[in-house]
């Protein structure tokens, strides 16, 4: 292999291992600010701020199972 194509393989990888990571984290971010601003639209509207936090929630979450178990 000649060494300039194994330094470009190099960066390439590299920029897309970037480019993954920084997806990921304006995500997570993007997901984050959504949520705060739709709590704050169901707080205004008199809606349980907790039942809109827990439709982001994972399947897991222990605050949103015994906030289920508890709504009749």
């Amino acid at each position: 292999m000649e060494k300039g194509l194994g330094s470009i393989t190099t960066v390439s990888v590299t920029l897309v291992l970037l480019s993954i990571v920084a997806a990921t984290c304006l995500y997570g971010l993007n997901d984050r600010k959504l949520m705060a601003a739709n709590i704050e639209n169901a707080i205004s509207k008199g809606i349980d701020p907790l039942t809109v936090r827990c439709s982001y929630a994972k399947s897991d979450d222990t605050v949103c199972i015994a906030h289920a178990a508890n709504r009749k």
